[in-house]
This record gives C-alpha cells, structure tokens and sequence, in this order.
C-alpha cells in the first residue's frame, strides 16, 4: 500500500518523496503496470529533485507548457495529463479527445454508424472550451447511463 494514512483514518495520495520510498516491484506489487510504475517512478524523480516544478494552479496561459512538460516523461501521454490537470489542479480545458468512451458516447450521441477519431473528437470539444472536460464528463455519463 503506498498511500498515507490520514490523522483522520483516511487514505490520502502520496507526495513525490513518498513514493521514492517505494521502489519498482513495490509499485507492481501495488497493481502498477510495468509502464505506469516506471512512469511514476520517473516523474517523482523530476518532481522531488527540482527537475520539474509543477505550478499551484493551471491557467490557459501555462497549460500548454505544464503539459509538454508532463508528456516529455516516457508513459505520460496527452490522456494522462488531461486527466491529471482535471483532477489535480481542477483544471476544466483538457480535452480528453483520445478517451474511448467519449469517442464511443460521442459517437451515439451523434448518431454515427462509423467510429469517431481522436482528431475528429479533438474538434468536435474545441467549441466548449474552456469547458472542455466538463463535456468529457458528460459523454463518461452517458457511458454509465446507457448501461456498458
């Protein structure tokens, strides 16, 4: 287990230097895959030695630099980081265009017999920035809705 046990009994996500504590097979023991553990691993590195300094809060004037810095790290991709400045710096602009169940629900909610792409889900969210995530959010909904 790597999380940290909060005064409270509650389980709280671990800092950078807490999971250094933990090496690689303490990762996968975890259930981290092989590329995921490397890439947590990586990026606790660059965080906990000053190499990549992470903004208190995301803004569009320094989302694009925080997410070139993020993918430059082997294993982070755009998903990722979308997700991340979603959930860790509420952060409502990530597109999330390369989702599955976006494209899927997006799809439906078009009512396409072809599969949506990526670049065509990326133009399609364009028009809700800076909202972006918030209409992923949605599609995700229409995926537990309809049952799949």
């Amino acid at each position: 287990h790597i999380g940290l046990r909060h005064s409270s009994g509650l389980w709280c996500y671990p800092d950078a230097a807490h999971i250094l504590q933990t090496d690689f097979d303490g990762l996968r023991s975890c259930g981290f895959s092989v590329g995921k553990a490397n890439a947590l691993l990586a990026l606790s590195e660059q965080l906990e030695s000053g190499a990549l300094v992470l903004p208190d809060v995301v803004t569009p004037e320094n989302a694009d630099a925080v997410s070139a810095s993020l993918t430059a790290i082997k294993g982070i991709g755009t998903w990722t980081v979308s997700y991340a400045l979603l959930r860790g710096f509420n952060y409502l602009n990530g597109s999330l265009h390369g989702d599955v169940a976006v494209r899927r629900n997006l799809q439906r909610l078009l009512a396409r017999d072809e599969k949506i792409t990526a670049d065509e889900t990326q133009e399609w969210l364009a028009d809700f920035a800076p909202w972006r995530a918030l209409m992923a959010a949605h599609l995700w909904r229409l995926e537990s809705a309809a049952g799949y």
